[in-house]
């Protein structure tokens, strides 16, 4: 596969991810403010907690999916091999980088090539919001989709990803509308997500009546794309606001879950710890969403990512157990309480 700008900028983007660069320094996900209540008499077996769940129409093991890292690149195809595997071997949800290099340079359609070894997986399909307004629609979602055998497709929003990136797009005015043109014609699920920087309850009231299936609030205190972009273009942080800037993960999903009571959520970005998924569950999510701290370990070996995923699920089970909840819906109904000076 030859190098082009869009897949080496790809592959820079996986080299700054894994060297742990891009984080978050001053702002948090926010969970560390909210406790889940700890019962020292918990009246459960912790070999009975279950962590079974329904997402989009597909059945998973746990409320965990893969989130979406990369596509295009030269190491792009060994990764998502490696998460597929693990993805099936565990039951879990899979959800791929951007396909836009995919249908724009066919030839690197063989590193989004999967779903062989995921059949039983939820597979998401990814292309961003912005190519809604240059020329994307139905066709090319359709198109991505079949080409992966996606179950559903994820359109990524990132303004700010964008305005830092060289070359980026920068007009967003009229998405809105776009989307509601372009959603009900598809003919599987479609979600809306970020990609670090947060959804707002703002935002998601704006796309309420589109028919979106889920939105994925990808908050801010995991990974700044902002500082990726910055550090990917210049080598160096040249806006150290601007990329520490976002919405914190569990403001997010409380904002959005406030805004849209009914509407399915996936929470993502700085989810570290099975921990962090069960207060992300209790806070109103359906499933959440890990990357980059599978990053290393996909280009390691499907077993690495295996090992990682099922630290997750061993200590979500854990945090069920000993807050009294026995599967999903009883942690659903979990309080969690909250100290904004934390």
């Amino acid at each position: 596969m030859s190098a082009t700008p869009i897949t080496e900028r790809k592959g820079l983007h996986l080299d700054v991810c894994l060297s742990g660069a891009a984080a978050f320094e001053r702002r948090t996900t926010g969970f560390e403010r909210y406790d889940l209540p700890y019962l020292a008499l918990p009246e459960l077996d912790l070999g009975a907690i279950d962590t079974s769940t329904t997402f989009l129409g597909k059945s998973l093991a746990a409320p965990i999916l893969i989130g979406a890292m990369t596509g295009g690149s030269s190491h792009a195809g060994l990764i998502n091999r490696h998460l597929a595997e693990a993805a099936q071997r565990l039951g879990l949800g899979l959800m791929l980088g951007s396909q836009r290099v995919m249908l724009e340079r066919p030839e690197t359609r063989s590193s989004f090539a999967v779903r062989a070894l995921a059949p039983d997986a939820l597979l998401i399909g990814n292309l961003g919001v912005a190519q809604l307004l240059r020329g994307y629609g139905v066709a090319e979602l359709e198109a991505a989709r079949e080409a992966v055998g996606a179950d559903a497709m994820a359109l990524h929003t990132n303004p700010l990803q964008e305005a830092l990136q060289q070359g980026g797009d920068e007009g967003f005015a009229g998405v809105v509308e776009r989307l509601g043109e372009v959603v009900p014609g598809c003919s599987g699920p479609v979600i809306l997500k970020e990609v670090g920087h947060g959804l707002s309850g703002a935002v998601a009231r704006s796309v309420a009546a589109v028919g979106l299936a889920a939105l994925d609030v990808a908050g801010a205190g995991g990974t700044s794309w902002a500082k990726v972009e910055d550090l990917v273009r210049y080598g160096e942080v040249r806006h150290p606001d601007l990329v520490e800037w976002g919405i914190p993960t569990a403001t997010a999903l409380v904002e959005v879950r406030a805004a849209l009571p009914a509407m399915p959520l996936v929470a993502s970005g700085g989810i570290r710890s099975g921990l962090d998924a069960a207060k992300a569950l209790a806070l109103g999510a359906q499933v959440v969403a890990i990357a980059q701290p599978l990053l290393a370990s996909a280009l390691e070996s499907a077993e690495a990512v295996v090992a990682a995923l099922e630290r997750y699920m061993r200590e979500l089970r854990i945090a069920m157990f000993v807050s009294g909840a026995a599967d999903l819906r009883a942690l659903a109904e979990v309080t969690p309480s909250h100290d904004p000076r934390a």
